[in-house]
């Protein structure tokens, strides 16, 4: 029939025998044509002309639980948590200009309500700074970079300024410096989800046993540092666990 391509065609180049609709060799990768040749229907209608490139497919940022195995945006920058952090270390070192008494929380408040929210930002000593701002860095931003930076402010003023709270209403007297309550916040609010969902059987990287390490480090902080309130680090601690029950059955950002 005229206007009927052959069955197929040779190449020149390797001399293979290929379909006439192609514009290359799929062996050596040899030029053919410069177009493929009409299709023509029963009534002699062109169905096909010649090939068109389509755009290339592309896809949005990942959000974590999108797909299993797949994280979220990893690489935005936890501005919260870096303000925190910043202001735990600034914190210690303002204490070396001056006196603890005059802007830690030590005995009643009488009004000095701002004192709540200085002592968690100050530290007795180092070793206190050390556990208490690397548990705040690293559970701060593993908080940020799944739900925003919101939910780690909140949650930083929830359970260190409301542990510090709770350790002048329940202590005699008491001198409060340290984020040990928040510390131990972030760290259970972003464990106790991943706790319970492996119990229900879902799998994930998450090194649970080096994050009850550092829980432990941040609990046992009241033994070297006589300012750290214990009572503050429970609150928090207890604080946390509710905050991750409320998390797990949200959806992160």
């Amino acid at each position: 029939m005229a206007g009927t391509p052959d069955l197929f065609v040779v190449c020149k180049s390797c001399g293979s025998e290929v379909s006439p609709y192609i514009t290359e060799c799929p062996y050596c990768g040899q030029r053919l044509r410069k177009r493929a040749p009409k299709i023509e229907r029963e009534g002699g209608e062109a169905r096909v002309k010649e090939t068109r490139k389509l755009p290339r497919p592309t896809l949005g940022p990942l959000r974590t639980g999108e797909i299993p195995g797949i994280r979220g945006d990893e690489l935005r920058r936890p501005y919260a948590t870096i303000v925190l952090t910043i202001l735990g270390i600034a914190g210690f070192l303002l204490l070396f200009l001056v006196e603890r008494v005059s802007i830690a929380v030590n005995g009643p408040i009488h009004g000095d309500w701002w004192r709540l929210v200085a002592s968690p930002f100050l530290y007795e000593n180092s070793w206190a700074q050390l556990a208490a701002v690397t548990a705040i860095a690293l559970y701060g931003w593993l908080l940020e970079r799944r739900h925003g930076p919101v939910l780690v402010v909140v949650l930083f003023a929830l359970c260190g300024v409301g542990g510090t709270a709770a350790a002048v209403a329940l202590q005699q007297n008491p001198i409060v410096l340290g984020g040990n309550g928040a510390a131990l916040g972030l760290l259970a609010a972003w464990a106790i989800p991943l706790i319970l969902a492996r119990r229900r059987g879902q799998d994930d990287e998450a090194d649970l046993l080096g994050t009850a390490v550092i829980a432990a480090v941040v609990l046992l902080l009241p033994l070297v540092s006589d300012f750290t309130s214990v009572v503050a680090g429970l609150t928090g601690a207890l604080a946390g666990v509710l905050a991750g029950l409320i998390l797990a059955r949200l959806k992160p950002r």
